[in-house]
């Protein structure tokens, strides 16, 4: 994978974690499903470690990027 390419996944994906770790977007939307009783048992275990992830391989990437252009 190329460096833009791994900035670029690591730019979504921690937009999109964010975007489910501090608004109410997965509340909504388990409601509609039906099951917002999911939401408190493992939410936080996955979503906080996923928006780590995600900001470690945008910072790897800018990393590789900076290195890259010297």
């Amino acid at each position: 994978m190329n460096n833009r390419a791994l900035f670029r996944t690591g730019i979504v994906g921690s937009v999109i974690a964010a975007i489910c770790c501090f608004t109410p977007f997965l509340g909504v939307l388990f409601a509609a499903l039906g099951i917002s009783a999911l939401m408190g048992a493992w939410l936080d275990f996955v979503l906080l470690p996923a928006l780590a992830l995600f900001l470690i391989i945008t910072g790897y990437a800018a990393y590789r990027m900076r290195r890259a252009s010297r």
